[in-house]
């Protein structure tokens, strides 16, 4: 039998506990005007940029059209465009500010293609550091987050 390895994670209980929300949940944050608490770091024109809450890395954000839908195919060619440009900002901002090695960027389209958000389109940029792959997931079957949210979003928000 496996033995179970504990990692103290205390601002996780706010998800288990919290109130769920029911609907859209990209489409409720971007009507809050609260983006600070919310984490959007940026409203453009077609899309907005959001640090995601339960991160692979630390510093992983993602780009969200406003337009609700689940295919890509239902985007237009401007909402493409920018999100794409967006993409590229961004990920010039984090060499810069978080001294990045590279990036993981994608869109995980459909439950089943293992997108937490299936039912609208997201493009997730997750950034990588030679040795972030360490013994911690490898051996301890654990993900060290290194930086606060508060962190991240000053950085990105400059």
């Amino acid at each position: 039998m496996k033995k179970w390895k504990v990692l103290y994670a205390p601002w996780r209980i706010g998800y288990i506990l919290g109130e769920k929300i029911k609907g859209c949940l990209f489409c409720k944050l971007v009507k809050q005007k609260n983006d600070k608490k919310n984490l959007i770091l940026e409203r453009k024109k077609k899309c907005f940029v959001i640090l995601n809450r339960y991160p692979y890395n630390n510093g992983h954000l993602m780009i969200v059209p406003y337009k609700h839908t689940d295919d890509l195919t239902k985007l237009d060619k401007e909402t493409l465009a920018e999100m794409m440009e967006t993409a590229k900002e961004y990920t010039a901002k984090m060499k810069k500010v978080m001294r990045t090695d590279g990036f993981n960027i994608g869109i995980n389209m459909g439950q089943i293609a293992g997108a937490g958000i299936a039912d609208h389109l997201h493009l997730h940029i997750v950034p990588r550091w030679a040795g972030d792959n360490n013994f911690m997931p490898v051996i301890g079957g654990s993900k060290v987050i290194s930086e606060s949210f508060e962190s991240v979003y000053k950085k990105l928000k400059k």
